[in-house]
């Protein structure tokens, strides 16, 4: 069978490319040796069905393990009606486990009496793992997790472990929960007599494997299509391009190479790092449920919109937190990457265009429309016999929409929409044909540095407000040495001047072997 790449699902290595996550499964064995309980909590199509299912074939290779996976993502609602229909349906699970995994002894155990009750269950757990290391893996427990049957159970698995460690009973050698939300920080009541609240998992151990992809973990996966299909990748380039673009989340670096095998190139030809700048072209131009479910969350929570907004939009930085709840939900929803040492940002670049172009669709931009921006900036009056961007056109011609088109009473309006007005008119230009991102860079300049990529044409662009004469003098510099780590010889600079005496002007100097052109409006 001819491998493919797969970002739907479960990856299966026998079926589909894979990424070499041994490194992942051992330390996380670690935790299933020491006997800890713990969660595996991350956002949506972010590998966790394929982490658990990997996990659970590396449990069955060793003998010292009885591995069982399970998952609630197919349990009605009738299953959470009561103690007895739970207990039913829990036990339905293991032996169904036991029979595609050749544990017919424990089928004996399994078909012990019937459970009616938690106390029922509590005893045939302790009948079932008394003999072996049982491992049980739960996946989707999210279909679960509002459910006080859920926590109860929880409950009972949390007093079993607390005894189990004082010698005063047998139960489960370690559990593993997966799902978007953490149950570690649930808490509910345990007991009604007991008039207080617990958390039925703080028995929990800490996940901090990383289930993100690094560039080399990347590298396995290209490793693996070049050796099948016989080509000549540039493995470790392209790996380094897609963990740039990504930040190593599972779902996109899957689709991309998805994207680069079956539409971008052609069949069983070479990748170049240039080639992932097309898919992630076509990935922001398509609709997806990873992006439907990043904007959901972000429609469903105005709080946490205003705060991505205030990030993406304005010079607001932020320190990251998880105590604030906030920014624990946006890490939950995989907006925020989890990096305690950077300030909060959003995970990965992609995502941030994607927001970025949904948040400012989102800002009542009638305004520009209004101000017949489309007139000025019609793609084909700014390509090239090359088939790429005259980008001194496309800066003079912006240039002229706003001395044109803005007198000084909308200045209050500029200076609060400066680099938006900018934005919206560079995205027809650009759209079709390439893609653009933004770095604020937070500095009295208050500067922003949009890298244009059309057509696999690279143009850095700076974008920055008057400070005066010396200030300018430092941003130059600092175009310039960005110049130089991007390799490109030539950059361009967008000088927003809300002073009253301010002259439309243009400039080009060369610097230290650079070419930079600027205008000022």
């Amino acid at each position: 069978m001819t491998k493919k790449f797969h970002y739907t699902g479960t990856c299966i290595p026998e079926r589909h490319f894979t990424v070499d996550i041994s490194a992942k499964l051992d330390a996380v064995m670690e935790l299933i040796d020491a006997g800890e309980y713990f969660t595996v909590n991350r956002p949506r199509q972010y590998g966790k069905s394929t982490f658990m299912f990997l996990l659970a074939k590396r449990l069955r290779s060793e003998k010292e393990y009885l591995a069982l996976k399970i998952s609630f993502e197919a349990l009605g609602r009738s299953a959470f009606a009561d103690e007895a229909a739970f207990s039913t349906a829990f036990l339905s699970l293991l032996k169904k486990q036991c029979v595609l995994h050749d544990m017919k002894e424990r089928l004996k155990t399994a078909t012990v009496g019937s459970s009616q009750t938690f106390t029922d269950l509590d005893a045939f757990i302790t009948e079932f793992t008394k003999e072996n290391k049982v491992v049980l893996l739960i996946d989707e427990t999210d279909a679960a997790t509002d459910n006080a049957l859920f926590l109860q159970f929880l409950g009972l698995l949390r007093s079993k472990y607390l005894a189990r460690n004082e010698g005063e009973d047998s139960t489960f050698h370690s559990v593993i929960l997966a799902g978007v939300h953490d149950v570690k920080n649930m808490k509910h009541k345990i007991s009604p007599e007991s008039g207080g609240t617990n958390s039925p998992w703080n028995i929990a151990a800490d996940f901090e494997i990383d289930l993100t992809f690094s560039s080399s973990d990347i590298e396995t996966m290209l490793q693996e299509y070049a050796d099948e299909r016989k080509v000549a990748l540039d493995i470790d380039a392209v790996a380094h391009r897609l963990h740039f673009f990504t930040s190593g989340h599972p779902f996109l670096v899957s689709k991309l190479c998805y994207l680069l095998d079956t539409i971008i190139m052609q069949p069983d030809s070479s990748w170049q790092k240039e080639d992932v700048d097309r898919a992630v072209d076509h990935i922001l131009r398509e609709k997806n449920t990873n992006f439907e479910s990043l904007i959901k969350n972000l429609e469903n929570n105005s709080e946490l919109y205003r705060l991505v907004e205030n990030i993406l939009l304005k010079d607001i930085q932020l320190e990251y937190s998880e105590d604030n709840r906030l920014i624990s939900q946006g890490v939950t929803y995989g907006i925020f990457g989890r990096d305690r040492t950077q300030p909060l940002h959003i995970h990965n670049l992609i995502y941030k265009e994607r927001i970025y172009n949904y948040i400012t669709l989102n800002l009542k931009i009638g305004q520009l429309i209004d101000k017949n921006i489309e007139q000025y900036s019609y793609q084909n009056q700014f390509i090239t016999h090359e088939r790429t961007l005259d980008f001194e056109k496309v800066l003079t011609k912006f240039q002229l929409f706003m001395k044109e088109q803005y007198s000084p009473k909308d200045t209050a309006f500029v200076e609060r929409n400066w680099r938006l007005l900018y934005l919206a008119f560079l995205k027809p230009i650009i759209n079709g044909h390439g893609f653009d991102f933004k770095e604020v860079q937070i500095s009295e300049e208050k500067r922003l540095d949009v890298v244009i990529t059309y057509n696999r044409q690279k143009y850095i662009n700076e974008l920055k407000i008057w400070k005066g004469a010396e200030q300018h003098k430092k941003g130059i510099a600092q175009l310039v040495d960005y110049l130089d780590r991007q390799g490109q010889n030539q950059g361009f600079l967008v000088i927003f001047d809300f002073r009253k005496k301010m002259e439309y002007r243009q400039e080009k100097v060369m610097v230290q072997g650079k070419e930079i052109f600027m205008v000022w409006v």
